[in-house]
């Protein structure tokens, strides 16, 4: 694939320069497979990520496949980038489909987490949000300014955070029987994602005082 332009929308993703990456979206633009079809996977596997936190019985094995889930969630938020702009494959509806689906997914992901931990409205209050940071870094982009991707939990941080409280939780659960990491992990999320909630809006707000 060429270098081309980042489009001012586009998440910066410092794994998308890597040799692994760009191999293998360059594999599945030769396959035929879609961006768009790339991007409706990330919902089963987060879909069978929040299945198996909620109804997995808490079992450690649970844990770990739900861990492995949430990253090939990131694994399909990655390739469908790649391979819509790198690849050439961009369609007329390709902006709802990199919208919609990382919204869904995000609740699918996070919400079960709630219910695991017997916590089930910060579980919903977290993906409440976690669709609202994405909504002011929209909305900003709306109004014709860059898409803000920053904040101490924006997705890919939200991701992370989830993946490493799965992990440790499923150490947690051999050990102890217990799911207080599961429970600090979401709450952590939730009280980060606030934060970025504030910061994209003070950040909206200045940029757009700036223009007059």
């Amino acid at each position: 694939m060429s270098k081309v332009e980042e489009p001012a929308a586009r998440r910066p993703i410092a794994a998308r320069s890597s040799s692994w990456a760009i191999g293998l979206s360059k594999y599945l633009v030769r396959t035929g497979v879609t961006a768009n079809g790339i991007s409706v996977l990330s919902v089963f596997f987060a879909a069978a990520g929040g299945a198996l936190t909620g109804f997995g019985n808490q079992h450690p094995v649970a844990w770990i496949a739900a861990a492995a889930c949430v990253q090939m969630r990131l694994v399909c938020n990655l390739l469908d980038g790649m391979v819509a702009i790198e690849g050439g494959k961009k369609t007329p509806n390709g902006p709802l489909y990199n919208e919609f689906p990382d919204r869904i997914a995000d609740s699918l992901l996070l919400v079960p987490v709630g219910y695991a931990t017997g916590l089930p409205w910060l579980g919903w209050l977290c993906a409440l949000l976690a669709a609202l940071t994405a909504y002011i870094r929209v909305f900003g982009g709306s109004l014709g300014l860059p898409q803000d991707f920053s904040g101490i939990m924006a997705k890919q941080r939200r991701m992370a955070a989830l993946t490493v409280g799965l992990v440790a939780q499923t150490i947690e659960t051999v050990v102890f029987g217990t799911v207080w990491s599961l429970g600090v992990t979401l709450a952590a999320i939730t009280a980060g994602s606030l934060v970025t909630c504030i910061t994209r809006t003070i950040s909206l707000t200045g940029s757009l005082e700036g223009r007059q």
